[in-house]
């Protein structure tokens, strides 16, 4: 994939304040881009943009839950307000609550998962990431060439979780695997969507990474976690979209 400088661009990293979202902000900031931080919390999106700041990039933060929809009204306000349009989307905020990490031996019992469990998950990876990009879409069709990258996993790809060949095929955390897989759907179609203007729509796989999330026995750190996620939003206008990739690598739906 080709990809650009990004000065003078603006982006929002949900989830931005640790882990794959920050070095993604990091990336995306030392490629020219200001770069926006969004996070529940307003002290660790403050001192995550700070931290930036001191490294001589561009960022800002704005506090940011993903499943106050107050809060998507606020963020469309900010950059109306404060640049008229907007770059790059990276939603990065989920969570995996059925269990505290993943491990390489996890099956999960799907025949008895809590209600409570399967819809607090999709309610944060999938269905306040589509009421946020509905609302931010305006404004990134305003952008001369906007990207929007969805966080997904390969534990959302429906290939790789039926193949028993497949390293990944004992990570069996219905919970996020499926919300992981709808949210991969809506890439599909919001790409399609939009295909004929100048929006590009990915889902990107970022990798085993060593954060709360992956566990401490991941194989890559969070630099390299957010590799994928900056390269889809670098990319040129000739670059793919309606994807599903893990640097430039292809994902099985």
């Amino acid at each position: 994939m080709n990809t650009t400088n990004l000065q003078g661009k603006i982006a929002f990293i949900t989830g931005g304040a640790r882990g794959i979202g920050l070095e993604t902000a990091r990336g995306l900031a030392r490629l020219g881009a200001t770069v926006v931080i969004g996070a529940r919390n307003p002290e660790k999106a403050y001192g995550a943009a700070d931290q930036l700041r001191k490294e001589g990039l561009q960022a800002v933060s704005i506090p940011f839950d993903v499943t106050a929809h107050r809060d998507h009204e606020e963020a469309y306000r900010y950059f109306e307000d404060n640049f008229s349009r907007l770059d790059i989307l990276i939603n990065n905020a989920g969570v995996l609550l059925d269990q505290e990490s993943i491990s390489v031996q996890t099956v999960n019992r799907t025949s008895i998962l809590s209600s409570k469990n399967l819809r607090d998950t999709f309610e944060v990876n999938f269905f306040s990431l589509i009421e946020l990009t509905q609302t931010l879409l305006p404004l990134i069709r305003r952008s001369e060439g906007g990207r929007i990258v969805n966080l997904s996993s390969v534990l959302g790809s429906l290939a790789v979780q039926a193949d028993p060949s497949s390293p990944y095929y004992p990570i069996k955390t219905f919970a996020y695997n499926a919300s992981k897989a709808a949210l991969n759907a809506f890439t599909i179609h919001l790409a399609a969507e939009l295909k004929d203007t100048n929006i590009k729509v990915n889902s990107v796989h970022p990798g085993w990474v060593r954060t709360e999330l992956g566990g401490q026995y991941a194989d890559m750190d969070e630099a390299a976690g957010a590799e994928t996620s900056i390269l889809l939003a670098s990319i040129t206008k000739d670059g793919p979209t309606g994807g599903f990739f893990h640097k430039d690598t292809t994902v099985p739906w």
